[in-house]
């Protein structure tokens, strides 16, 4: 086990009652070569077995006595991390810019996309695309109730057939996507490529 701080030894409930103490959370977190945590993370890093709702309780007596902080970022993840200025784990200049991405889009990689492993990337791309294709049904049905046709094209059926096609690739990547999240919830991580 690891020693406890001071400061952090101060503050913490020692309630013996408690399935999970703010203590083992603690210790938990310090234990580990992680800066931050997710409750699902933490979650499967606490022993006894206990509930994600109970991780979630220590963490905000924790949170309400300064001991642990959350930031929470897109698509609803909170990540809590000991609270201290001299923590142990400083985040990387990498890790600052991962977490402070402002859309899923600027965090989505390569290796993310190819992987499908993203969701919040992924979708992202999908209601693009969808937006797009209703664009471009809406463009093509204007040029075909009014007769125009755009110049460089040779009618305005070729801008209906790039939205189908459009919608079907965007229908795939999403049904795509889905199946993957639902093996990798079922089965645990896929690890096809090599992680950098």
């Amino acid at each position: 086990m690891s020693a406890i701080p001071t400061w952090i030894d101060e503050r913490i409930d020692r309630n013996l009652d408690n399935t999970l103490t703010q203590e083992h959370v603690v210790e938990t977190m310090l234990e580990s070569d992680r800066p931050f945590f997710s409750i699902r993370q933490l979650h499967a890093r606490i022993k006894p077995d206990v509930s994600r709702a109970t991780v979630r309780n220590r963490l905000q007596e924790l949170q309400e006595i300064d001991v642990v902080a959350t930031e929470t970022y897109p698509d609803s993840i909170s990540l809590y991390y000991i609270n201290h200025p001299e923590s142990d784990w400083p985040v990387s200049p990498e890790g600052k810019d991962a977490l402070n991405a402002n859309t899923p889009l600027d965090r989505l990689s390569t290796r993310g996309f190819l992987t499908l492993s993203d969701t919040a990337g992924i979708r992202t791309l999908v209601l693009a695309g969808f937006q797009l294709s209703l664009v471009l049904l809406a463009l093509g049905g204007v040029l075909t109730v009014i007769g125009a046709d755009v110049s460089g094209t040779q009618s305005d059926i070729l801008l209906w057939d790039t939205a189908f096609d459009l919608v079907v690739v965007s229908i795939l990547l999403l049904v795509t996507e889905r199946t993957v999240r639902w093996v990798r919830d079922r089965y645990g991580p896929l690890n096809l490529l090599p992680s950098t």
